[in-house]
């Protein structure tokens, strides 16, 4: 028996969304201060990719299984994602406390590490969870809802860092030490990761499985422990298998988009140090401001982008949105001011709220609802495999192919955002799938 949605308010579905606060202004850490950092315990530029590795292997490895298993679960006190994202807020919390301290590389390294399995820990199910509890009529709202507390986490999370340099900072850098500016924000991190998703936990129930999905879910409990063990790994080989064709072909998109992603936040601290002769503290303040910039429009436009994507549909919407985002990238190297380089990152903003909405809306709608836990952690796989690309292969491009000159380093990313627009042109949503209304309730 399919189990029928109840449809939400604004509100229900605000609060359900509430917690990816306090998960992007942890990855919104990541982005902007975790590599001046890295640069100021002593790390050269071109290592800085492989020492991002954490993120892409702990993504490949920890969100699929914790999808699969997560699938496979219930607890009619506890629910069937919510230990998931409250365990990862845990080990979040505890890592950015201790982050900030770091008496050197290897030990920040390490923490990266750690803090990445807290934070895939919590993404992947808090994915599957909008899904599970919203009608597909409203899987557009609920997904760019979160992706608007994307935007407002990151926003937060770099607004601390250029406003606590700008209060705290100056004087002299201490190679090998992290400035007391930076704890700041670390500290605001740690707090908001453990208490925002307490609020969506405590505010939204889960909905019950059916009888059939409890039948399966009881008869998994049954099985021995190598037995289920072996179970995620087994789920996620016959959910690759049976992929649904539109998803590989958002892997290609994916392939380009988030290599260059990656490349354009390692990237863009050196790029001001080297466009605007910054030190690494000033570098780390501009690229906080840039990306403060974008994530207030994402903030903004995230819940615009419904109607439009309805409109026009989310093909054209994402493919057009990615285009603006290659113009941004071009733009920024040749910018010298300060202030100027902020006027591209509203093209950036409005490409970081489709990517961070529309695609997970239009897989959502045609994974089956059994499955979607373990398809939401195989959509991660295709955002960490570019990623762990990126890291194993750029250092050696910058150094040979760039010439060791973050300029060119953002004109590669700028490049790849370009073929991740034309092949976005090839994301086909079948028609019963698609949107046809903009279906909310009001209080």
């Amino acid at each position: 028996m399919k189990i029928i949605k109840p449809r939400l308010s604004f509100w229900q579905i605000f609060n359900m969304n509430v917690g990816f606060l306090g998960i992007q202004y942890s990855f919104g850490l990541q982005q902007s201060a975790i590599n001046p950092i890295f640069l100021f315990l002593g790390a050269k530029e071109e290592i800085l990719p492989i020492l991002n590795i954490a993120g892409p292997v702990t993504g490949l490895i920890v969100q699929p299984i914790i999808g699969a298993i997560s699938d496979k679960t219930w607890s009619p006190r506890w629910g069937r994602r919510k230990p998931f994202f409250l365990i990862g807020a845990v080990m979040g919390s505890l890592c950015l406390f201790a982050f900030p301290l770091s008496p050197a590389l290897w030990f920040a390294v390490g923490l990266l590490w750690i803090l990445d399995v807290g934070n895939n820990m919590a993404m992947e199910p808090y994915r599957a969870f909008v899904g599970d509890k919203l009608p597909d009529t409203q899987l557009s709202i609920g997904y760019q809802m979160q992706s608007l507390f994307v935007g407002a986490g990151i926003l937060l999370a770099n607004a601390s860092i250029f406003l606590f340099q700008d209060w705290f900072g100056g004087g002299q850098e201490i190679e090998g030490a992290v400035p007391k500016w930076l704890y700041y924000s670390f500290f605001i991190g740690s707090f908001l990761s453990i208490v925002t998703i307490l609020w969506s936990v405590l505010k939204t129930p889960e909905i019950p499985p059916s009888d059939e999905e409890l039948a399966e879910i009881n008869r998994h409990k049954s099985l021995p422990f190598m037995e289920r063990f072996k179970t995620p790994f087994v789920e996620i080989s016959h959910a690759v298998k049976e992929m649904p064709q539109f998803m590989w072909r958002l892997s290609a998109v994916y392939l380009f988009q988030w290599y260059a992603l990656f490349v354009y936040w390692q990237f863009i601290t050196p790029l001001f140090r080297t466009t605007m002769g910054f030190d690494t503290s000033e570098a780390a303040a501009q690229a906080a401001k840039m990306s403060t910039t974008y994530n207030i429009v994402t903030a903004v436009v995230a819940l615009i982008l419904v109607p439009l994507t309805m409109r026009f549909g989310g093909k054209k919407i994402y493919a057009l949105s990615l285009l603006g985002t290659a113009i941004a990238l071009f733009a920024i190297p040749n910018i010298q001011d300060p202030v100027h380089v902020l006027f591209p990152m509203v093209l950036f903003g409005i490409g970081w709220a489709a990517m961070m909405g529309i695609p997970y809306s239009m897989v959502s709608k045609i994974v089956p609802q059994e499955r979607r836990g373990v398809y939401m952690g195989i959509l991660n796989m295709m955002i960490v495999i570019p990623m762990g690309i990126q890291t194993l292969t750029f250092g050696p491009i910058f150094k040979n192919l760039l010439g060791a000159n973050s300029v060119n380093a953002m004109l590669f990313a700028g490049g790849c955002f370009v073929m991740a627009s034309l092949l976005a042109m090839r994301l086909n949503v079948p028609k019963n799938k698609q949107d046809t209304e903009l279906d909310i309730e009001m209080p």
